[in-house]
C-alpha cells in the first residue's frame, strides 16, 4: 500500500473515526508540536524547518493509542510519537506529515517498589523523581531537560545523562527493565518486551512501535551537595575530572569540565565563576564532601560555588547548566554557535582529549561529561563549535574520527547515522514485525528505508 498524502488523506473522516479522543488540528499548536530543538544544528535547520505534521492526536490510555494505530493503519497515515520534544535532532520531526501522536496525558505511575518504578510514558522525570525519592530512592540518570522531559522520550530518543558516572548510558544491560509497546497494524497488539529484549526499541526514535509502558531501575537516593570548582588550565581540570571518576568510594552524580570560555555564557553564575575560568560543575553526595576536598586540593582547585543538598529546590539547578544546556546556553548568547557529541577512548592521561583541545582551540570550546563505560570512567564531550560552513563542520568530525574519537553525529535526523553508524537487524527485524506498512515516523531509519529498495 502506498503512503497517503496530504491531499489524499480524508481528515474528516479520519477524524470522525478518533471520536472520544483528543485532537488538534490548529495549524500554531500543530505547528509546534512538530518541532524539537534540531535548532541547535545549522545543518538540520534547512531540512526541518518546513515539516509539519497534519494533525495531533492525544490519547490518554493504551487503548486510544490502539485506536490512533488502527486509523492510521486504515487510512495509510504516518504516525509519528512525541514525548515532551526535548530531543536535539529531529527526531519526533514528522518528515512526511500525517498523525503527531502527544503521549503527554499519558501520566499514570502504576506502581513503585524498592530499586523499580512503572509509569507510562508522559510521566515527567522530575515528578517521576520527587515521587521515588520520598521513598528513599532517585532516578538513575536523566537529561538536563530533566524538568520538562518525559520518562518515554528519554528512552526513546536519549542516550545518558546526569547520573551516567555511576550508571553508564540507558542502552546498558540494566538500566531499562521492560516495556509494553503497540504495534501498527489493522490489528494493533500490545507486546511485552523484557530484559535484552528491550533494546528492540530502546533508543529507536519512536520507529519501530509505540511504546505504552515502561519499567525501570532506581538507584538509592543521597542528599546531593552542588559544586563548582575552577582550575588554573583546562587539562589540569580534566584531569580531576577523570581523577574523580576513578574514585569510586566518592558517590558523584555528575562531573562536566567546560573549558574556557563556556562559563562566560552562565548568567547566572556570573558573580560567582570569575571570568575565562576552567572549571567543573558537580553533584557530589553531601557524605563525601570531606574527602572531596581533599581531591580538590591535591589538584589545585577552587571552590566557587557550593549549593547544599538541603537547599536543592532553591535557585538555578546546576545540571541545567550541563549535558547539553550547557550548549543552549551558549546558544543564547551566540546563536551562530553549534555542537559535536564525542566520546574519547579509555586513555587514564587523556592524551587524545589533549591533542584536540590544543589542536582546535576556540573554534571547538571542549566541553566534557565523564560517564562510565564497561566499569570504566572515560570522557565524553559535547564540544561547542564555532560554526562557519558545513564543509568545515565536516572537516572537524572527520580529523577527530581519523585521530580515533567517535562522533556520535548531532546533524543528521537518521537513527543509524548519528549513533553507532551501523544498521541494527535486531531494531529493523522488530519494525518489520510490529510496523509491516513502514507508517511510524518514516525516514528516520535507514534499515528500513533500504530494505524497502
Amino acid at each position: 500500500m502506498t503512503v497517503a498524502t496530504q491531499s489524499t488523506t480524508d481528515w474528516p473522516a479520519f477524524i470522525t473515526d478518533l471520536e472520544g479522543i483528543e485532537t488538534i488540528q490548529d495549524l500554531t499548536q500543530v505547528t509546534k508540536l512538530s518541532q524539537d530543538y534540531y535548532t541547535f544544528s545549522p545543518i538540520l535547520v534547512p531540512l526541518l524547518t518546513d515539516k509539519i505534521a497534519d494533525l495531533v492526536v492525544r490519547p490518554a490510555n493504551e487503548a486510544e493509542v490502539m485506536k490512533v494505530a488502527a486509523t492510521c493503519v486504515k487510512y495509510q497515515v504516518p504516525l509519528t510519537v512525541r514525548g515532551a520534544g526535548t530531543g536535539n535532532y529531529g527526531q519526533c520531526v514528522p518528515l512526511q506529515g500525517g498523525v503527531i501522536l502527544d503521549l503527554s496525558k499519558m501520566q499514570a505511575v502504576r506502581w513503585i517498589k524498592p530499586g523499580f518504578a512503572c509509569v507510562e510514558p508522559g510521566v515527567k522525570l522530575a515528578a517521576l523523581d520527587k515521587q521515588t525519592r520520598e521513598m528513599g530512592w532517585e532516578i538513575r540518570m536523566y537529561p538536563s531537560t530533566y524538568r520538562t522531559a518525559t520518562v518515554g522520550g528519554f528512552i526513546s530518543g536519549g542516550s545518558g545523562g546526569i547520573g551516567s558516572i555511576t550508571y553508564g548510558q540507558l542502552r546498558d544491560r540494566g538500566n531499562l527493565h521492560a516495556v509494553r509497546v503497540v504495534t501498527v497494524e489493522a490489528e494493533p497488539r500490545v507486546i511485552e518486551l523484557r530484559g535484552d529484549d528491550v533494546q528492540k526499541v530502546n533508543h529507536a526514535y519512536g520507529t519501530n512501535g509505540i511504546i505504552t509502558e515502561l519499567e525501570i531501575p532506581l538507584g538509592p537516593a543521597y542528599p546531593w551537595t552542588e559544586l563548582i570548582v575552577t582550575f588554573p588550565d583546562f587539562m589540569t581540570a580534566a584531569r580531576f575530572g577523570q581523577a574523580l571518576g576513578d574514585a569510586d568510594a566518592l558517590v558523584k552524580k555528575l562531573i562536566c569540565i567546560c573549558a574556557a570560555p563556556i562559563a562566560n555564557y552562565f548568567a547566572a553564575f556570573r558573580n560567582n565563576i570569575p571570568a575565562d575560568s576552567h572549571c567543573a560543575l558537580l553533584m557530589i553526595a553531601e557524605l563525601c564532601l570531606e574527602p572531596f576536598n581533599e581531591l580538590v586540593k591535591a589538584f589545585g582547585g577552587t571552590v566557587c560555588y557550593e549549593k547544599s543538598a538541603q537547599d536543592a529546590g532553591k535557585g538555578v539547578a546546576i545540571a541545567e547548566y550541563t549535558w547539553n544546556h550547557t550548549t543552549l546556553h551558549a546558544r543564547s548568547v551566540d546563536p551562530s554557535l553549534t555542537y559535536l557529541q564525542t566520546l574519547f577512548p579509555y586513555d587514564p592521561e587523556l592524551k587524545l582529549l589533549e591533542q584536540m583541545y590544543h589542536h582546535f582551540g576556540d573554534e571547538v570550546m571542549m566541553h566534557l561529561e565523564f560517564l562510565r563505560s564497561n566499569g570504566l570512567t572515560i570522557p565524553a564531550a559535547l564540544q561547542i563549535v564555532r560554526f562557519t560552513t558545513p564543509d568545515r563542520l565536516q572537516e572537524i568530525i572527520q580529523y577527530h574520527e581519523d585521530q580515533g574519537a567517535f562522533i556520535a553525529n548531532p546533524h543528521t535526523y537518521v537513527l543509524e547515522d548519528g549513533g553507532r553508524k551501523a544498521i541494527d537487524p535486531v531494531q529493523l527485524a522488530f519494525k518489520k514485525a510490529v510496523d509491516p506498512h513502514g507508517l511510524l515516523n518514516p525516514g528516520k531509519m535507514r534499515a528500513w528505508e533500504e530494505s524497502q529498495g
